[in-house]
């Protein structure tokens, strides 16, 4: 079994991933201005995609959980149930990190003029952000992929917008 301080620390970097998540999707659900959906409907996807984002932690941490039983088992279970903890935080770090970056990419779009009034996907898988959904021009297009290459954290854009005619 994993030391209940490891175990702590597990359950405090979840419990902080869940609520960055959470709060990130709330504020995003007013984000968009060309959005027919009434309140209500804003905050069920909200919460919908914020309980998607806390079971794939639950899922990852569950996971790692059961690495470290696993590993602990072995024979030199001491050093594996550190590294498995450790792994298990990286992992936790690595979900936090993903989504902030997404409400930071979003944060940024919102304030742009043009693209405030679209509704552009934000995406982030280990500091990679795709961008889809519709650009006004092909200028806001770049601007999007620009303000997302501007995020502390971001490694790479895939820039998959299209440029339709508003």
């Amino acid at each position: 079994m994993i030391g209940s301080k490891a175990m702590r620390n597990l359950n405090l970097r979840t419990g902080w991933l869940l609520a960055l998540v959470g709060a990130g999707a709330l504020t995003l659900a007013g984000c968009d201005r060309n959005d027919n959906r009434t309140t209500g409907e804003k905050v069920d996807a909200a919460i919908a995609k914020t309980e998607r984002a806390a079971d794939q932690a639950a899922a990852k941490t569950e996971q790692m959980a059961k690495d470290a039983r696993e590993k602990m088992n072995s024979s030199d279970a001491g050093a594996r149930v550190s590294e498995a903890a450790k792994d298990a935080g990286r992992a936790i770090s690595n979900a936090a990190d993903d989504a902030s970056i997404t409400a930071a990419v979003n944060a940024g779009l919102a304030k742009d003029p043009d693209l405030s009034a679209v509704k552009i996907d934000v995406d982030t898988s280990a500091g990679k952000v795709t961008l889809r959904g519709p650009a006004p021009t092909p200028m806001a297009k770049e601007r999007a992929e620009q303000i997302a290459k501007d995020v502390k954290g971001v490694s790479s854009v895939d820039n998959q917008l299209e440029v339709k005619t508003m």
